[in-house]
Order: structure tokens, then C-alpha cells, then sequence
């Protein structure tokens, strides 16, 4: 229904000639569906505002779950008060009834909030809990709602949103977790209340295992970078130790510090993956900046990074690894960036 009060409906395929006669029939699963939501709104609407003195602001009916957005933040123990408030009155079985009053007359009533419509305005009356202007449909008793589920909330613009399931819905939540759970009990082979401390427990037992895999990759990385400073190429003054190497940035970071523990020696990885990964590091008595390096890496094969003058890496090379380490070599055998030339003597 249009607000100039046209009723349209939308239909598939032709639509009928004018005149026609035509046979309608309503869904009554996704209209009960409907009745069940927006009344379990008004319900918990009422109830915040009651409670809370928070406003409902908006609501929005979704194909699986619904929200609102009310104007202030509530804790989790006001929620789960007005859940457990909501569904008291479900189960109280309330009259929802339907009236009308003109404009002057809802102006006198208690009405949830005020109407933005004119002239007639059609009443949606929950027995001692709730009268709100709407248009939409609702169940006759507050006991179809069936029950009111909060499934979750968040903040939302200065307030909060509130995710809510009703009757079906809830029901189909409820079955869905209950299945997750014991999915997860079964594999876990704990009972339902020790699930939390199980995943917390594997949480941390996995940390460790990272932790110590990592403790392992450097104590691997210092021995295989011994071996590689031993290999090194000389360029001038400086023993370069270019290599393609295997790993993700903190190994290649590792191996190659390891590696710059040997004195006069500059080693640049790259990584064999594509986009490449390159880092260089320095021994304390080598002068080139491994930053001016990776720099230059960066400006001629597209990646970005940065880093220190005896560690540096940049990411995203859109070139052969061997490409890379070509270019490194040149640069290290220029002795670093090009120099200005000096002005000379007036």
C-alpha cells in the first residue's frame, strides 16, 4: 500500500487484462512468519523504552533475523532483563488488539511514539504493555509470538543494535546451535559446559606450538646462515651473499641477519614466491645502507617497503626472483646509489 492508500500488488509473468477476474491466496508461512516479528518488535521495543528509557529508533525486518536501533547503549545484563521480560509476556498470553482514532484522539492517548501520518490512524494495542501506530500485520495474542530470542548486539551509530529472532526463527536459531554444539563437544570430546576452557586450552597450546616453531626456524636460520656466509661472492670491498630462499618474511628476516653476523658481509634474499619478498641485511662494518637498497629494488620492480640501514625488506615484486638479485648485484658491485657529480673549482 502506497501512503495515498493505493494497494498494488506485484505479480509473475503477465499481469492480468483490466477487469480480469483474478484469485489471490496469501502465504501463511512467511505472513505468520511476519505477524511473529513485528509484533515480538513492538513487544521489545516497549519493554526497552519501559525499562530503559531507550528509544527505539529504527527497525528492520530481514529475511532470517530482524534489528532495532535504539538511542543509547544498554549492558549485557539490561538485555538479557529485557529478553527474560519480553517472553513473560508472551507466555502471559496478552490480547493484541487493533483500533483507529483520528488525529485529535491519538494526540490524547499514550502512544510509543508519535505518528508522523494524518488524518485516521490504525492502533496497535498489546494489553497493558504497548500502544503504537502501524500499519503492518500481527498476531492476535502475544502468546503466537512464541518466544524472543536476542542473538546479538552491537554499537550503532551513538546507540546500539540489537539483533532479535521470534517464534519459527528463534526456534530454527536455537536447533542450529544445538547442532553446532554438539558437533563441537563430539569432536572435542568434552561435555557442553567444559567447551569454553577446551578452546581456550587449544587456543593456547596452539600459541605455544607457534612459539616454539619459531624458535626453531631461528635456530635453523642460524645455522644455515653460517653456512651461507661462508659462500659469499666478493663485489669489491663488500662479500655479497645473493640468494633465492624459501619462507615467509620473518624467516627470510632471520636467515639474513644470521647470515650479516660475518663480518664484511651484505646478504639480499628474495623469496621464491610470486609476488617476491626481498630483504637485506649488513654486518656492522659494512658502509652500504641496506635501505638505499631495498629502495632501489623497490623503484625498479614495484614493491613497497622500508626499513633500517643494516635491515631493510619491501614486498609485492612483480619480477624473477633472479631478476632481483641481478639488480642487487649491479647496485652492490656500483657501490651503492649513483653520486651527484661535484661542481667544479671556479
Amino acid at each position: 500500500m502506497t501512503r495515498d492508500g493505493t494497494v498494488r500488488h506485484v505479480v509473475r509473468g503477465t499481469a492480468p487484462t483490466v477487469g480480469a477476474a483474478v484469485h489471490g491466496v496469501v502465504d501463511w508461512t512467511r505472513r505468520f512468519d511476519h505477524m511473529q516479528q513485528h509484533t515480538g518488535q513492538h513487544l521489545l521495543s516497549a519493554v526497552i523504552e519501559h525499562a530503559f528509557k531507550a528509544r527505539t529508533v529504527s527497525f528492520h525486518l530481514g529475511a532470517s533475523s530482524s534489528t532495532i536501533d535504539i538511542d543509547r547503549e544498554l549492558s549485557a545484563a539490561d538485555i538479557a532483563r529485557a529478553e527474560a521480560e519480553s517472553n513473560r509476556v508472551i507466555w502471559q498470553d496478552l490480547p493484541v488488539s487493533i483500533r483507529y482514532a483520528t488525529e485529535e484522539e491519538a494526540r490524547a492517548l499514550p502512544l510509543r511514539k508519535e505518528s508522523a501520518r494524518t488524518g485516521t490512524l490504525r492502533l496497535i494495542d498489546i494489553e497493558s504493555t504497548d500502544l503504537s501506530a502501524c500499519g503492518g500485520t500481527h498476531v492476535a495474542r502475544t502468546g503466537m509470538i512464541g518466544q524472543l530470542l536476542i542473538a546479538s548486539w552491537e554499537r550503532f551509530k551513538g546507540g546500539q543494535r540489537i539483533e532479535f529472532l521470534c517464534g519459527g526463527r528463534a526456534l530454527a536459531r536455537a536447533q542450529q546451535l544445538r547442532d553446532v554444539m554438539s558437533a563441537s563437544i563430539r569432536l572435542l570430546s568434552v561435555i557442553p559446559t567444559e567447551l569454553p576452557s577446551a578452546i581456550e586450552r587449544m587456543q593456547q597450546e596452539a600459541k605455544d606450538r607457534k612459539l616454539a616453531l619459531a624458535a626453531a626456524q631461528i635456530e635453523l636460520a642460524t645455522h644455515e646462515g653460517a653456512a651461507l656466509a661462508a659462500s659469499a661472492e666478493p663485489l669489491g670491498a663488500i662479500a655479497a651473499v645473493l640468494r633465492v630462499a624459501e619462507g615467509d618474511a620473518n624467516r627470510l628476516k632471520a636467515l639474513a641477519s644470521a647470515i650479516a653476523q660475518r663480518s664484511g658481509v651484505l646478504a639480499t634474499l628474495v623469496s621464491a614466491s610470486r609476488p617476491s619478498l626481498a630483504v637485506a641485511a649488513r654486518a656492522s662494518d659494512v658502509s652500504l645502507s641496506c635501505q638505499d637498497l631495498i629502495a632501489a629494488i623497490a623503484g625498479e620492480f614495484g614493491g613497497r617497503g622500508g626499513g633500517r640501514p643494516d635491515m631493510a625488506q619491501c614486498g609485492n615484486l612483480q619480477a624473477d626472483p633472479t631478476r632481483v638479485l641481478d639488480f642487487a648485484r649491479s647496485w652492490i658491485e656500483r657501490g651503492g646509489p649513483p653520486r651527484s657529480p661535484l661542481t667544479p673549482d671556479a
